[in-house]
């Protein structure tokens, strides 16, 4: 006979690890950890590091410009024209006897101000246009598609001087002239993330449920699809900075004496001869400013693709 008091019990279901465990009992590794090894990653190259420390210098020159420089980028001293590079002078002094380096360190923040600025206004309507176009498809893609293949076949200089013209000069006129140039490339990427994302188990299961498609599209199709579209405005910042510097320097941007990069190079063409600094040394920065960002989206760009 078997005892009444023992009831036989069935073996319960495995536990499952829980967050702070796997399978083998270990912590698995955290992910702050993680992010700092992807970060760190890039950092283990010197040439990396030196286009890092460059664009942090530069960032500084736009946010704390008089930590610096204490010199005035508008005024100079009349007795210390065209003076060459040196110790009192980094950058030599202009025309007017104003530093060179100071002006370069105040324009930072010009230049920098409507790349961010054209970068946004990229970013914001090739992401909306690329979201309807793919999700929407038929007619909305249809439309959207050829104004986006309209806006490409145009070359980028001669669209951004169209729009900056019937804009007016201005650092903000050029940052959104460079930044509707920018949206076409912006919408395409967009777009094609979007017919990817949108074939998902989990949208097409959403769909299905009868979700509206404004939760749809910020909560399951955005996010999946913002990926590439951020690597491309990384790739992106020095050639906007580039570009602005290229309409500063044809006299589209601030007008005088505002020091804007491009607008430093164009002052010191007249006296290139005689005072090589005056173009030469706004355009190194310009130049290196360009390589380093280069340089560091790449290797982020990367990095993502291998993780």
């Amino acid at each position: 006979m078997t005892n009444p008091t023992k009831t036989p019990v069935a073996p319960g279901p495995a536990r499952e690890p829980g967050p702070t465990q796997d399978q083998d009992g270990q912590r698995p590794a955290r992910e702050p950890a993680r992010i700092r090894r992807t970060l760190g990653a890039p950092l283990r190259s010197p040439g990396v590091t030196l286009s890092v420390l460059v664009l942090l210098l530069v960032l500084g020159w736009a946010v704390v410009p008089e930590w610096f420089t204490g010199r005035s980028p508008l005024t100079g001293t009349p007795g210390e024209r065209f003076l060459p590079p040196g110790t009192e002078h980094l950058f030599g002094t202009d025309q007017l006897g104003r530093d060179i380096y100071a002006r370069v360190v105040h324009g930072a923040s010009l230049s920098l101000r409507a790349t961010v600025a054209a970068l946004l206004i990229a970013l914001v309507g090739g992401v909306v246009l690329g979201l309807v176009a793919g999700f929407f498809g038929r007619w909305a893609d249809a439309v959207i598609m050829r104004i986006v293949e309209i806006m490409l076949s145009v070359p980028p200089v001669l669209l951004s001087l169209t729009i900056v013209t019937a804009l007016g000069f201005g650092t903000g006129q050029v940052a959104i002239a460079i930044g509707v140039t920018s949206v076409a490339a912006f919408a395409r990427v967009m777009r094609a993330e979007v017919l990817r994302v949108r074939t998902a188990p989990y949208v097409e299961a959403a769909i299905l449920c009868g979700t509206r498609w404004w939760r749809i599209l910020p909560r399951y199709i955005l996010p999946a699809a913002i990926g590439p579209v951020l690597a491309l405005a990384a790739l992106d910042f020095g050639l906007v900075v580039l570009a602005i510097s290229s309409l500063s320097f044809l006299g589209y941007g601030e007008p005088p004496p505002a020091p804007e990069w491009g607008a430093l190079v164009a002052e010191g063409r007249n006296y290139l001869a005689t005072s090589w600094w005056l173009t030469t040394l706004p355009s190194l920065t310009v130049t290196v400013v360009v390589l380093a960002a280069n340089r560091l989206s790449r290797v982020l760009e990367a990095e993502g693709r291998n993780r």
